[in-house]
């Protein structure tokens, strides 16, 4: 979520309960996963390291696996484009915790503040590099509630919120830290996916599986499927438009929230291609791009929808976990095992591990800063791409 410059859209996102984007990726990259005896969607009996699994992480990972796996491996879909030889030679930029002060190298969340600064979100803490020096934060050394943030948003004063499964959300004013729970506030659930601050200055977290929540500094507020019009509980990403409208990604499509008024699109109603939608970006003409982890991505003006896959487009993968529209217009499609793909609406060009400088073609969350520099968090650190 949460960048000032084009993290498009703040918040950011994403679901314990259903985690292809994530936890798929973590487990195979990092926890050496050893999975048997799959039994969609909600049986699979997996190891870590050895130790059984607990049953919570079985279930979730039970419907990555049907998604990621059918989806992305029965049907694939990752186009391997050559990059065109007339645009700029890119440079790209690998940090990890080889070779930098980075904590982790699972990337969660990525957000850019005022100043400047880089703020990564790994399995270890939070990272913040200022272009020479890094400075990490975890519950070791800081008031950090969790050292797993799932979402970072940035609000006008500078107060950076950090949403974290299981524990709730942590502001840090770059002096103290305050932690708001659903035991001490009004905080439906500490299990969060997603956190965005709108332009009247609310914040807007979207749980796992409770709704969403606004917290106005004094007051909060529960949204959910029984007293709103929000389409599912589990909201993966919160995006906010120029008119202040609230877009929550979830389960069970896509709801626009204007303060009033709730308006749901999914597969039912409209031409949105999946009703499962887990990022999002808005361009400068007001349109929505949202990301599914199966079918592309769809495209709506307000009153025209467009999908775009690795059947009819240029995309790399249909499994899109981030968007971002950079300063020319052009919108950047991170996906889960295609590499990074360029639109700038006649054209597509893919950057993967094979034909770049992409050290990792499995792209979680993805910022823009104010030179342009595009930050890509992987599985196996933080990349910069200048083109």
């Amino acid at each position: 979520m949460s960048c000032l410059f084009y993290r498009n859209v703040p918040g950011a996102s994403h679901s314990w309960r259903y985690q292809p984007l994530l936890f798929f990726i973590f487990a195979l990259k990092t926890l050496d996963l050893n999975i048997q005896n799959i039994k969609l969607p909600t049986e699979i009996n997996i190891h870590l390291h050895g130790r059984k699994a607990p049953k919570m992480l079985k279930r979730r990972l039970g419907f990555i696996l049907s998604i990621s796996m059918i989806a992305g491996l029965m049907f694939p879909g990752c186009k391997k484009n050559p990059t065109n030889s007339s645009q700029p030679t890119p440079i790209w930029t690998t940090y990890n915790t080889s070779n930098s002060g980075l904590a982790g190298n699972f990337i969660l969340a990525i957000s850019v503040d005022g100043r400047g600064n880089r703020w990564f979100a790994t399995e270890n803490g939070v990272s913040r590099f200022d272009g020479v020096n890094w400075t990490t934060y975890d519950t070791s050394n800081s008031g950090l509630v969790s050292n797993f943030v799932a979402s970072i948003a940035i609000d006008s004063s500078g107060s950076k919120w950090f949403a974290t499964w299981s524990k709730g959300v942590s502001r840090f004013d770059g002096r103290a830290w305050v932690t708001y729970t659903s035991s001490n506030s009004g905080l439906a659930s500490n299990w969060l996916n997603a956190v965005a601050v709108d332009k009247a200055g609310a914040k807007w977290f979207g749980t796992a599986w409770s709704g969403v929540c606004r917290f106005d500094d004094t007051t909060w507020n529960t949204y959910n499927t029984l007293n709103s019009g929000l389409a599912n509980n589990s909201v993966w990403f919160i995006a906010i438009d120029s008119s202040n409208n609230k877009w929550f990604m979830t389960d069970g499509g896509v709801s626009r929230f204007d303060g009033t008024n709730w308006t749901t699109y999914n597969t039912a109603n409209s031409d949105l291609v999946s009703d499962t939608v887990v990022t999002a970006a808005i361009d400068a003409s007001g349109d929505e791009w949202f990301g599914t982890v199966r079918y592309g991505v769809s495209r709506f003006s307000g009153t025209t929808w467009n999908t775009y896959d690795t059947a009819n487009s240029g995309l790399a993968s249909n499994l899109v976990a981030a968007i971002v529209i950079d300063h020319y217009g052009k919108k950047w499609f991170g996906t889960l095992g295609g590499g990074l793909s360029k639109f700038n609406n006649t054209g597509w060009v893919t950057y993967n591990s094979s034909n770049s400088g992409l050290t990792d073609d499995y792209i979680l969350t993805m910022a823009i800063d104010a030179y342009g520099y595009i930050w890509l968090g992987t599985g196996s650190g933080v990349v910069r791409l200048h083109e």
